[in-house]
């Protein structure tokens, strides 16, 4: 059996990661191929071309790139075509996976699955239907989903988020950490893991984290960087007015340690709200985007939310500060507030659990799930 993936970003080039041990551990003669990032690889697959020139966020980034795009599209079509693959499986990306399946529908009769349900829940509930016309199957990330993918007609299976079946940070490395930050509250920085927002993010955090050490002098500050914007975060954080540690994660591992190490984190909006409830880490969310790429976006939510802790728990009990709320004072405080107030600790400690059990944690792994989804739907087609 061959298998075309096509993954978008890092999040993707995970969830396919783990999609294709899990094909492996069923089907023994599984081969891929199509687009995907170093953990995609890693598991046999040969990129048709750098992940990373899909990396890309909001309207008017994309702009200037929509003839690359296209002909990227194009390119992956015809590649999909002449490989003979069993299905099309795209991961996540939605403004690229779907064009290139649409385009395909137009040519060619292969079964088309697509990993992570649009959030139609939250924005934009008509892409639903829009995208049954080029894909039959879903793999949805929360239990709520598949509904509303099988009232548009595709057929859905919950298989359960990522997140919930990470083990546990060893608690050897996260006290590595902690000794090495030395006494104080430890506050994690995750200014983004793509390029863009690192450079909105950066200057706003900075003068954040200036303003929590005012308040609590023996704050201390960790910032562990996404590898494909390391540089760059280790050249802004040089030019912040406090001293920080800048982590370079080396495995995942490394990273949950990281984060279950902090006492509260400073976040970008996106998964990494899940991956600070899985290390029972409170945070604070705050996301700087393009004025016009804001403008449209906020006219179109269904939902007062972007943080997925709130959405699952149907809380509100992470702070956001999204636009032009995105502000270095009042993010300063909520992040104090959570230092210092235990009822808002507490609350939050309590979402993360039930966020973890409702995404599936201690069933089976999600990427297995996955994989079983794909090929009983194969089978039934």
């Amino acid at each position: 059996m061959k298998l075309y993936l096509v993954a978008g970003e890092p999040s993707g080039d995970a969830l396919g990661a783990e999609l294709m041990k899990g094909l492996k551990v069923e089907r023994p003669d599984v081969e891929f191929t199509g687009v995907g990032g170093p953990l995609m690889q890693a598991q046999g697959l040969k990129s048709l071309f750098p992940m990373d020139e899909l990396s890309i966020m909001g309207l008017a980034e994309v702009l200037p790139k929509l003839r690359g795009l296209f002909r990227r599209r194009d390119e992956t079509v015809e590649d999909i075509i002449a490989s003979g693959a069993a299905a099309l499986i795209t991961i996540d990306s939605p403004d690229f996976c779907l064009r290139v399946a649409k385009k395909l529908r137009e040519g060619a009769d292969i079964p088309t699955i697509h990993y992570v349900a649009p959030t139609v829940w939250a924005w934009r509930p008509h892409r639903a239907q829009k995208m049954a016309r080029m894909i039959e199957h879903v793999l949805a990330l929360f239990p709520f989903e598949p509904p509303l993918m099988r009232a548009a007609g595709m057929s859905c299976d919950f298989v359960g988020h990522p997140v919930a079946g990470q083990p546990e940070a060893d608690a050897e490395q996260v006290e590595a950490i902690r000794s090495e930050m030395g006494e104080g509250p430890v506050v994690l920085v995750l200014p983004g893991s793509r390029r863009g927002e690192v450079g909105r993010l950066a200057p706003i955090f900075g003068q954040v984290i200036a303003s929590v050490q005012k308040d609590l002098p023996d704050a201390k500050f960790l910032v562990p960087a996404a590898p494909a914007v390391a540089s760059m975060v280790r050249d802004v954080a040089e030019r912040w007015p406090v001293d920080v540690r800048v982590l370079e994660p080396t495995s995942d591992a490394e990273k949950r340690a990281a984060f279950a190490a902090a006492d509260v984190a400073l976040a970008a909006s996106g998964t990494v709200s899940l991956e600070l409830a899985a290390a029972q880490t409170p945070m604070v969310i705050a996301y700087k985007m393009n004025w016009l790429t804001f403008e449209i976006t906020k006219r179109k939510f269904l939902i007062d939310t972007v943080t997925l802790v709130n959405v699952v728990t149907d809380t509100r009990v992470i702070p956001e500060f999204l636009g032009p709320d995105c502000k270095p004072d009042a993010i300063a405080g909520a992040l104090v507030s959570l230092l210092t107030d235990d009822a808002a600790r507490l609350a939050q400690l309590e979402a993360g659990r039930l966020t973890m059990d409702r995404l599936g944690r201690g069933g089976q792994a999600p990427g297995l799930r996955a994989a079983r989804s794909v090929l009983d739907f194969l089978a039934k087609r």
